[in-house]
């Protein structure tokens, strides 16, 4: 299989490293991501990862909460995934950076553009942590933001589900299964793939998206290769 892409943003939810546990990390998601990750990157794939702190926080279910405090809790919830991720990749002989929006130069590098760059042209895997580091964001928006920073050529939506869905399949019963939208599509039908922030971004700079489902193995690799799996957003 030949890669179709050259640098790829790939967003993992936390709810997809939660695993069955659905709260918390699970071990055995990080050595799956681990593996994946080490597939496309022997390739010779460029391979940036922004990652939700959702199996963490989510501020958005706080009602009580002032939102710019629960979103700050989130942005650190993400930080904490990023660096567990850093881990099993750097266990695994994947050289890996961690960089965060907010700064916290103890654990990561901050986000620099330039030195984001540089790290991925030298074959280590950047993860960027703490979102865009201002509250009303969502880390969709974040790997909408990021992809067209560094110039991905697509964005990998890893996520618990392995598709978009007209509505909630655990929930519904009878939804629909899409294979193709558009990002205006998924706008109008309010598709909730992403926030209308993240989905406008991607748009307004024609940012593809493809979304599929993390926990089963090889879909890293068929997604990068151009694959027939869950959904394509053009």
């Amino acid at each position: 299989m030949e890669p179709k892409y050259k640098r790829v943003i790939l967003k993992i939810s936390g709810e997809a490293l939660a695993g069955e546990k659905n709260f918390g990390i699970s071990e055995d998601m990080l050595k799956k991501v681990a593996e994946q990750i080490r597939e496309v990157h022997d390739m010779g794939v460029q391979v940036a990862i922004v990652v939700g702190g959702g199996n963490f926080w989510r501020g958005r279910t706080s009602k009580s909460m002032d939102r710019s405090t629960a979103d700050y809790m989130g942005m650190l919830a993400t930080v904490i995934n990023a660096m567990a991720l850093q881990d099993a990749f750097e266990t695994i002989g994947i050289p890996t950076r961690v960089q965060t929006a907010i700064e916290m130069k103890e654990v990561a590098e901050p986000y620099i553009r330039r030195k984001a760059v540089n790290h991925l042209e030298k074959g280590k895997v950047v993860i960027f942590g703490a979102g865009t580091g201002n509250p009303f964001f969502s880390t969709d928006t974040t790997a909408a933001l990021r992809a067209a920073e560094i110039d991905a050529d697509i964005i990998l939506l890893a996520k618990k589900i392995d598709a978009v869905y007209s509505a909630d399949p655990e929930k519904e019963a009878n939804v629909v299964r899409y294979e193709a939208l558009t990002h205006q599509e998924v706008l109008e039908k309010g598709l909730e793939v992403m926030d209308s922030t993240a989905a406008s971004l991607c748009r307004d700079n024609n940012i593809d998206i493809h979304v599929f489902e993390l926990a089963k193995e090889g879909n890293v690799m068929k997604a990068i290769c151009g694959g027939k799996i869950g959904t394509v957003i053009t």
